[in-house]
C-alpha cells in the first residue's frame, strides 16, 4: 500500500498543473480603421463575455482526478474484498484491489479533466470569436457580407462582351426546356470509319 501512496502524489500534483487555459486561443484583428486602444477594451470586455458563456467555472483537472482516484479506489476495494474472500484472503483482496482501483480511477479521472478543459476552451474560443466579430474586429479566414442578400461574398462579374467577330453560341428559339433534374442527353454516336 505504501508504493502506491507515492505515485498517486505525484500524479495528483501533476493534476494541480493542468488548468483550462485563461484566455483564447484564436486569432482575432483589429478591424479596419480601428484604433489599438478600442481593439484592447473590445478585448477586455469579450475576454469576461466568453468566460461568463464557457460555463469556465467548474471542477478543474485536478479535482476530477482526486474524484476519480477515489472512486477507483473504492470500487477496487469493493471488488478486490469479494475476490479476496473467494479465495480465502479479503484483506489482501481489498488492498490489491484498492491499488489498481486507484490507478485506473486516476488516469479515467484525469482524461475526464482534460476533456472538459478542452470544452470549456473551445466553448470560449467561440464565444470570444462571435463577441469580437460583432465589434467590428476581423477573424482570419471570415469574409465579411458583401452584396449579397445572405449575407456572402457577392457574386463573381459578368463575363466580358464578344469581340467583334467572335461567333457566340445560341440557344434556338425551337428548343424545349428540359423538366427539372433531367438527366443529360446522351453522346453522339462515334462516327463510322469506311
Amino acid at each position: 500500500m505504501k508504493r502506491l501512496i507515492l505515485p498517486l502524489i505525484a500524479v495528483l500534483g501533476l493534476g494541480a498543473c493542468v488548468t483550462a487555459p485563461l484566455g483564447p486561443t484564436v486569432m482575432v484583428l483589429p478591424g479596419s480603421g480601428k484604433p489599438f486602444d478600442q481593439f484592447q477594451m473590445d478585448d477586455a470586455v469579450c475576454r469576461q463575455w466568453a468566460y461568463q458563456r464557457s460555463g469556465g467555472a467548474g471542477p478543474t483537472a485536478a479535482e476530477s482526478t482526486l474524484a476519480g482516484t477515489a472512486v477507483g479506489a473504492l470500487i477496487g476495494g469493493a471488488a478486490g474484498a469479494a475476490l479476496g474472500a473467494a479465495a480465502g484472503n479479503p484483506g489482501l483482496g481489498a488492498a490489491v484491489g484498492a491499488g489498481f482501483g486507484a490507478i485506473g480511477g486516476t488516469a479515467t479521472g484525469a482524461s475526464a479533466g482534460e476533456a472538459r478543459a478542452w470544452n470549456v476552451q473551445r466553448r470560449y474560443d467561440a464565444a470570444y470569436q462571435q463577441c469580437m466579430y460583432a465589434k467590428g474586429n476581423q477573424i482570419p479566414g471570415v469574409v465579411r457580407g458583401g452584396g449579397s442578400s445572405y449575407g456572402g461574398p457577392p457574386p463573381p462579374p459578368p463575363p466580358p462582351p464578344p469581340a467583334a467577330g467572335q461567333r457566340v453560341p445560341t440557344v434556338p428559339p425551337t428548343a424545349a426546356t428540359p423538366p427539372p433534374n433531367a438527366p443529360p442527353p446522351p453522346p453522339p454516336p462515334p462516327p463510322v470509319a469506311r
